[in-house]
């Protein structure tokens, strides 16, 4: 056997499985807000900034726009976003929150924050471990982006 081919000897197993068990963490309060953790990512991009054409969501959330624009469909359906064509160009898309939208950015705010607090403090890492990893995961994406 392979050392480079022993599944201990893979990064990318270790954040395979760290995203897998961090959005399983996530799961009960997305249930709770009635969202799926894609659709709380668009969410938090919109919370952002209001009214986004489809590829600036898309480009923020590192995803393409034919990922994205299923994920849309499920979320006007459920009354959080509404998509209608832009003024000055009909071929683009734009997506803002509705009113039930807007108003589960402060049911989001005090049930997740809070919660997920609490599981990572559960956990070994210091918040400077947290802080260090983030800048390291933000190279490590702005490498492979590249």
């Amino acid at each position: 056997m392979h050392a480079e081919l022993l599944l201990d000897n893979q990064i990318c197993f270790r954040l395979y499985t760290a995203s897998r068990l961090i959005t399983q963490a996530y799961t009960p309060m997305f249930t709770e807000l009635g969202i799926t953790y894609p659709q709380y990512l668009v969410l938090m991009v919109l919370w952002e900034k209001d009214c986004q054409p489809v590829n600036d969501i898309a480009h923020r959330l590192l995803l393409e726009t034919n990922t994205v624009t299923p994920l849309l469909q499920r979320m006007e359906k459920q009354g959080l976003v509404v998509r209608q064509r832009g003024q000055e160009d009909k071929r683009q898309q734009l997506v803002s929150l509705t009113e039930k939208g807007r108003a589960l950015e402060e049911e989001a705010y005090n049930v997740v924050p809070s919660r997920m607090g609490a599981a990572l403090r559960a956990c070994p890492l210091k918040i400077d471990d947290y802080e260090h990893l983030a800048a390291e995961l933000d190279a490590l994406i702005a490498s492979l982006k590249k």
